[in-house]
Order: structure tokens, then C-alpha cells, then sequence
């Protein structure tokens, strides 16, 4: 199945390019002595073109249309709440400008730079976890999912989901043909994402737990990872859900809901009730922005998980149409972008977040829709909250940073067999990360 990195290495075998074994000299790179950011520089492809201006205007576009719904969807709950009918309107405003500087400040540094922080992020992620995990975290709805810092609420599980991307890009493109064995390229990945999930099961937050589940096998997919065990693993992912949400009596209130939303409209099943409410009195092109009837306290959290119903609601088929199809180009440029990156962690990680993006946006709009059990995961870009935005935010500005890597420049460079081609000209062609170079694998 890893047709994305066949592709790449057909590629480069058709355009000559070789892989180097042995640590290049200064003298071979062509660099003068500059410590490992000159060697840095000669190793790695550099970037060769802007920002995919199509992939930046689909997602500054969203981030405006966010701020815009999240205003009609809250304005009567923040003049309740905060006798201010701004107040969601200014926070959101604030965190969809921060996130649009994040996204261009991100996209501006070379995405190979992230490989040495990939461990610290990880654990930072993993000790965020482990403190909501043991309780400590700011509780709302019956779960801790958020650490309170003074105003900003941070939920850690949408870090941990992007650092999970991280570091399985950059263990992927190390391991390379290894990654076709069980127990050096599926085994310690899997692990990883469950002890991942078993965090977040704790706060309880079992949808961010299934996504990074679903990322870490999507990854594993486009590595090339044997089809027989992950399958495997997949049949006793799914057992292992039906065990936990069969032995948990909130979770089970939650499958019936979902089974007879109407039946349960007093308990459970309400707040879907009033979201498949929401959509259907939207009709094809809506009753108009801001005039929406089902955010007059009918449906609960319409800002955040449930904005989807409320646009169904203002916009009608029609918008929901646009705003699916806004998140198909998102998933397709980032796939787009994976098949021009230069190595494989660019590829894996364009892949990851291209997926991380789509799959959240698609369960969002599900859940609003009836179509699966509530999970609590918000609409990228759109729903209200800082930290989701922030973070995707970020994913996006590497994306757009892979984008900037052009095929065709590569293609155009002299082949080794030029005799006046520098042999850092052939180095940027490898895949194999410096590490291995410097002392081996971590």
C-alpha cells in the first residue's frame, strides 16, 4: 500500500539520484566550516517556491467565516452569560488573528528544522496528558480535558494529537524497508498510540483517543506497513472499543442516543435531536446569517462542537456544501503537497496533517449530523476555542512550509553523473536523516 513513498523512490532511481552512506566532508559538501547550520543547509533540500496560495486562502478563509459563525451562534449566550453579546466575538478574533501570524511564521521555517524537537514535543504532550489524566485538569461537562492558564484554557489532547504526527513522521522515514516488520515498524508505533489513547481515556476523551488511532494506521498505511497486521489491529482495536464502551454506562447512554436520538430528546439524545432539528429547518440555502432559532438555548453548545448544525441551520444545504468542499481541497492540496516533498518525513508529515485536518472536519460534521456517536471533536478552523485553533493552525503553517518544496527544482538539478554537478546537489536528494550520519537513530 505505501504507494506514495514507491512513487518518490521511482522517481528518484528515474532521475539518478543515489543515496550517500558515509558522513560527507566539509570539503565534499562544498561549505566552508559553519558548525551544523551550514551542513544543515547543504543536506537538505531548500525551499524553491511560495506558499501554496490556493491551500493559505482556503484556510484564512475558514478562520474569517469561523469568526463570523461563532459571533451568530453565541451572541445571545454572551449577552446572558457576560452581558456582552461581543465577548465570543473578541476572543475568537483574537485567536484567529494569533493563529493566522502562527500559520506564517510557521510556514516561513524549514520543516526539516523540527526533526531535534521532535522528542521534547512529545514529551511535553505526554506530561500535559498525564497531568489531566491524574485529575488536576480544569473540569467542565464531566471531564477534564483543559489546563486553566489564567483566562486561555489549553487542551492538551490536541497537542498530543499533532505531536503524535511528529514523531511518527520523523520514526517513519528513518526506518524506511524496516517498517514492512512487525515488531520494528508497527509494533513500537502502535504502542505509542495506545499508551497516547489510554491518556486520553482517562479525562475521559474518547474521541481524541480513536483519532490518534486512525492517524497512527494512516501513517503506517502510506509507509508501506504490511496490510495482515494492521488489519489485525484493527479487529482488536474495534473489540477493545466495544468492551470499553460496552462497560461504561455513559458511553452506552451515548449509542442508544445515537441509535433513537428522538427517543432519548430528554436525556441523552438532545442535544443531536436539536442539531438534526437545526438542519432541517435550514432547508437548501438557509434562513440567513444570524437568524438561526435553535441557538435561542434549544441547542447546547452551538459555537463550539455543534457550530456545523448552526450553519445548516443559517446556510442550508447549500453552505454545508461549501464548507465540505472547502475541507476536500484543504485534504487534497495537502496530498498534493506530499507527492512534490522532496523526502519521505515530508511526505508523512504532509499526509498526517492533511488527515488530521479532513478526518476531525469529517467527525465533526457526522456527529452533527447523527451519523455517529457524540465525540466531542470540534470543527477545525471554525468552532470557538483558542488551543484547537492555535495548534491547527501551526499543522497548517508546516504544510504550507512543505508546499514550498518544488518538485520540478530538483528535477531541474544536474544529474551526479555531470561532471560539474557538486556533490551537495546529490545530497539534498537523500532521504536518510542527518542523524544516522551523526551517531545513529534515536
Amino acid at each position: 500500500m505505501g504507494m506514495i513513498r514507491d512513487w518518490l523512490r521511482r522517481r528518484w532511481t528515474a532521475s539518478g539520484a543515489v543515496k550517500v552512506d558515509a558522513p560527507p566532508s566539509k570539503a565534499d559538501a562544498g561549505v566552508t566550516p559553519g558548525g551544523p547550520m551550514a551542513w544543515a543547509r547543504a543536506r537538505w533540500p531548500e525551499a524553491t517556491g511560495p506558499v501554496d496560495p490556493l491551500l493559505l486562502g482556503v484556510v484564512v478563509a475558514l478562520m474569517a467565516f469561523g469568526v463570523v459563525m461563532v459571533f451568530s451562534a453565541s451572541s445571545v449566550l454572551a449577552q446572558v452569560r457576560y452581558h456582552d453579546g461581543h465577548y465570543f466575538l473578541v476572543r475568537q478574533g483574537i485567536f484567529a488573528c494569533a493563529g493566522v501570524a502562527v500559520m506564517l511564521l510557521a510556514s516561513r521555517i524549514d520543516y526539516h528544522w523540527i526533526r531535534p524537537f521532535t522528542y521534547p514535543i512529545l514529551m511535553v504532550a505526554v506530561a500535559l496528558l498525564s497531568y489531566v489524566a491524574l485529575g488536576f485538569g480544569h473540569r467542565a461537562g464531566g471531564a477534564a480535558r483543559w489546563i486553566a492558564v489564567g483566562p486561555v484554557h489549553i487542551q492538551p489532547a490536541e497537542i498530543a494529537k499533532v505531536a503524535m504526527l511528529l514523531w511518527l513522521s520523523y520514526s517513519l522515514s528513518k526506518k524506511q524497508e524496516a517498517v514492512r516488520t512487525f515488531t520494528i515498524g508497527v509494533l513500537p508505533h502502535v504502542l505509542m498510540a495506545g499508551f497516547l489513547g489510554l491518556l486520553c481515556m482517562r479525562q475521559p476523551d474518547f474521541g481524541s483517543a480513536v483519532m490518534i488511532c486512525v492517524l497512527t494506521l494512516v501513517l503506517l498505511t502510506t509507509a508501506g506497513a504490511k496490510i495482515g497486521p494492521l488489519a489485525g489491529l484493527v479487529l482488536l482495536g474495534a473489540g477493545a472499543a466495544f468492551v470499553l464502551v460496552a462497560s461504561s454506562p455513559y458511553r452506552m447512554r451515548r449509542v442508544e442516543a445515537f441509535l433513537d436520538p428522538f427517543g432519548h430528546r430528554r436525556d441523552e439524545g438532545y442535544q443531536v435531536a436539536e442539531s438534526l432539528l437545526s438542519f432541517g429547518s435550514g432547508g437548501t440555502t438557509g434562513l440567513g446569517i444570524g437568524e438561526s432559532r435553535q441557538k435561542m438555548f434549544f441547542l447546547p453548545e452551538a459555537h463550539t462542537d455543534f457550530i456545523s448544525a448552526t450553519i445548516g441551520e443559517e446556510l442550508g444545504f447549500v453552505g454545508i456544501a461549501c464548507l465540505v468542499a472547502a475541507f476536500m481541497w484543504i485534504v487534497l492540496r495537502g496530498i498534493r503537497a506530499a507527492l512534490r516533498a522532496p523526502d519521505d518525513y515530508g511526505t508523512f508529515l504532509a499526509v498526517g496533517i492533511s488527515m488530521f485536518i479532513g478526518l476531525q472536519a469529517v467527525t465533526n460534521l457526522a456527529v452533527a449530523m447523527g451519523m455517529v456517536p457524540t465525540k466531542g471533536l470540534v470543527l477545525p478552523f471554525v468552532s470557538y476555542g483558542g488551543s484547537s485553533l492555535l495548534v491547527n493552525a501551526a499543522a497548517m503553517g508546516v504544510l504550507l512550509n512543505i508546499s514550498r518544496h518544488r518538485e520540478g527544482a530538483d528535477e531541474r538539478a544536474p544529474s551526479v553523473s555531470t561532471p560539474t554537478a557538486p556533490p551537495a546537489a546529490v545530497r539534498r536528494r537523500t532521504t536518510r536523516p542527518p542523524e544516522e550520519f551523526v551517531g545513529g537513530a534515536a
